[in-house]
């Protein structure tokens, strides 16, 4: 690692880097890893550590033992903060801050897969996910609703497909995530990392600059009108050609040889 980002200051989760890439990884395994105010408030600290350092080009969030999240942390609701420098955020306030992060986020997931571990999944850029996998929103049979993964959800599947998920609460698997648009890549279990590492290099290989502004770009236009939002992506794609590396791709491109990115 090229500095020390004291993870030890975290009570829920790890933030390594191994540049070019960040890796978020959600610790607490003996609780199938959940996700409470404090969990939030400390992935948008470390999602904010990642963005600070230009060298870090994509991030990857997984979790540790057998689940990526089984979801919302039940027990957090009525018990006392712990103690953490980390202020406790909400779900309301994460996915904004993953969608504006500027840097491709990878959701690496090792296994559960539900409730708010899902909306943390889909809001991710990109997922890997190990065949043995699985996937849900069993908060109905809880007597509760996913209100805010909800907005996630619906616009990756649509809404009929989404309501099905809400009011049945039922599992399902890799494959069938895969078919419904909520997983890219679905890969045997003990390759799970090294495909979601090589995704990772791959892309962070591109322009920090030209990913930046494109993703900010995307996550802005997609609840727009869309004569608005063609009108806005003009403008965005200027901002790109204005680039200095846009300038340096084409140019090596017409040389035939490999662009040397800047970052700017």
């Amino acid at each position: 690692m090229s500095r020390d980002t004291q993870s030890s200051s975290y009570v829920t989760l790890t933030y390594e880097e191994a540049l070019p890439i960040a890796r978020i990884t959600l610790s607490r395994p003996d609780k199938r890893n959940p996700i409470g105010a404090l969990t939030v408030g400390e992935l948008i600290h470390a999602l904010e550590a990642a963005r600070e350092n230009q060298a870090v080009h994509v991030v990857v969030i997984t979790g540790s033992g057998r689940a990526f999240s089984a979801g919302g942390d039940l027990s957090s609701m009525s018990a006392g903060k712990p103690d953490s420098p980390i202020v406790p955020r909400a779900l309301s306030a994460l996915f904004p801050a993953m969608h504006e992060l500027g840097k491709p986020i990878i959701a690496m997931v090792n296994g559960l897969a539900l409730g708010g571990g899902l909306g943390l999944m889909v809001a991710c850029d990109l997922v890997v996910a190990s065949e043995d996998a699985s996937f849900g929103m069993p908060e109905i049979q809880v007597g509760l609703w996913p209100m805010v993964i909800s907005a996630e959800i619906v616009r990756n599947i649509g809404r009929k497909r989404t309501l099905e998920l809400v009011l049945t609460g039922e599992r399902f698997d890799a494959n069938e995530a895969k078919a419904l648009g909520l997983v890219n890549r679905v890969v045997a279990a003990d390759q799970l990392e090294a495909e979601t590492m090589a995704l990772a290099n791959q892309i962070a290989a591109h322009s920090s600059a030209t990913m930046a502004l494109g993703l900010r770009a995307f996550y802005r236009a997609q609840d727009m009108e869309f004569g608005a939002s063609l009108e806005y992506l003009e403008g965005e794609f200027a901002k790109v050609l204005a680039l200095e590396d846009a300038a340096e791709g084409i140019r090596a491109f017409l040389q035939k040889r490999k662009p040397e990115w800047r970052g700017r």
